[in-house]
């Protein structure tokens, strides 16, 4: 199996291995892909804490979160910001999941998953669900200036659940 994007425009697509990573969820703690393997996961690829669009799409996910939880899996949100920045913005915001940090080295992550814009220097705004065995069940690439909401996400879920 493939494990990065064919192309910059390209993210990575269903049935490709998600590649695996360890990120900081605080100053102090960090949060591997492996450790959550045998529940889906929920990635949410997003340019930037503070800014409007990104803000609006991480509310509409904390607010579809209960409904995320219920199908077992865990959401995360991955940005390029650092961990201080993200601890402010949840605090604002009242997230109820953890923020990434794809700071150091810029954007590694997100450049595995072909979700990061080198050309801007932050994450582009994508969306991955990844099933319990590992692999990418369902992604999309959303514009930069548009909230995706959480639909795709929540049928991806479904879907995921229905095959189990």
């Amino acid at each position: 199996m493939a494990t990065a994007a064919p192309h910059p425009e390209s993210i990575l697509s269903p049935g490709v291995k998600a590649p695996d990573f360890t990120l900081m969820a605080t100053p102090d703690q960090s949060l591997a892909l492996h450790e959550l393997r045998g529940r889906p996961i929920v990635l949410v690829f997003y340019p930037a804490d503070w800014s409007e669009v990104c803000g609006d799409e991480l509310a509409v996910f904390n607010q579809a979160l209960p409904l995320i939880r219920e199908d077992g899996a865990t959401l995360l949100g991955i940005s390029v910001d650092s961990v201080w920045c993200h601890q402010a913005f949840s605090k604002n915001r009242k997230l109820e999941f953890d923020l990434l940090s794809d700071f150091q080295p810029k954007g590694k992550v997100a450049a595995e998953y072909g979700a990061y814009d080198t050309q801007h220097g932050y994450c582009k705004r994508a969306l991955f669900v990844i099933d319990g065995q590992g692999a990418v069940a369902w992604s999309y690439l959303s514009p930069t200036a548009i909230n995706p909401g959480a639909d795709g996400v929540l049928n991806a879920l479904d879907k995921l659940k229905k095959q189990s």
